[in-house]
């Protein structure tokens, strides 16, 4: 078994409130220098970035999974790792079709920039990203596993977007994996005072270079390979 240094949720400046900073080669460059192992790049509702990410880290040695931060129905936000570019791209598509038309406003959320891998900007979106998609909560756990990909709660224990600030339980039923906790979270005092059985991940939520901390997090997986990350979160081993 591998044991690697993590951190599955990182906003490049694809999603409005990631700084502008946060592009390809310097998210790398900086996770590089930390020492990380895999990471994931997961903008709102969004996988536009994930191509640049996946061919900078290549020559890096970085294993990237392309990921997103779906933002459901009820406004919560869950982490969505998917098995490759390819199907990523697919179910980015799927979810942008359910965003509301809103038009983003750069002076109040922030640019959403589409970054090439030698950090040329190609293109801003103009959909706004932090809108809730027409995605139920309780629809994920299906969703993801059609694209063979896994879904996680994010920052479950923070006070806003989270599924227990939201809607006040887990409920088995949503059948996830695994959740994720933010750095500071005392795990096993939230996970007894709400009734979650389940593992967890802990990742930075990183929106801007400064927010990326040293590695301490490691997931055991059988090779280096992204499916090898998704059936550890799915069968709940090493996290």
């Amino acid at each position: 078994m591998l044991e690697l240094y993590y951190d599955f949720h990182i906003h490049s400046c694809l999603s409005p409130c990631g700084d502008d900073d946060m592009t390809p080669q310097n998210i790398v460059g900086m996770m590089g220098l930390a020492g990380y192992n895999v990471i994931a790049v997961a903008d709102h509702n969004s996988t536009g970035n994930c191509k640049a990410i996946i061919e900078v880290a290549k020559q890096a040695g970085i294993l990237v999974i392309p990921a997103m931060e779906l933002t459901t129905r009820e406004e919560v936000h869950v982490l969505c790792l998917l098995p490759d570019l390819d199907t990523a791209e697919q179910f980015g598509q799927y979810v942008y079709e359910r965003l509301p038309d809103i038009k983003n406003q750069a002076d109040i959320f922030g640019r959403q920039l589409y970054m090439d891998p030698q950090g040329r900007v190609i293109g801003e979106e103009d959909k706004l990203l932090i809108s809730a998609a027409d995605i139920g909560i309780y629809e994920v756990y299906d969703l993801m596993k059609s694209y063979d990909g896994v879904a996680i709660p994010a920052h479950i224990d923070r006070q806003s977007f989270s599924l227990i600030a939201n809607l006040g339980f887990y409920d088995p039923a949503m059948q996830f994996s695994a959740v994720e906790l933010t750095v500071n979270c005392d795990s096993r005092v939230f996970k007894q005072t709400h009734n979650i059985l389940l593992p967890h991940i802990v990742n930075s939520d990183a929106h801007t270079l400064e927010q990326i901390p040293d590695p301490k997090n490691k997931i055991q997986v059988g090779d280096f390979y992204v499916r090898e990350v998704i059936r550890a979160i799915e069968k709940s081993k090493g996290v």
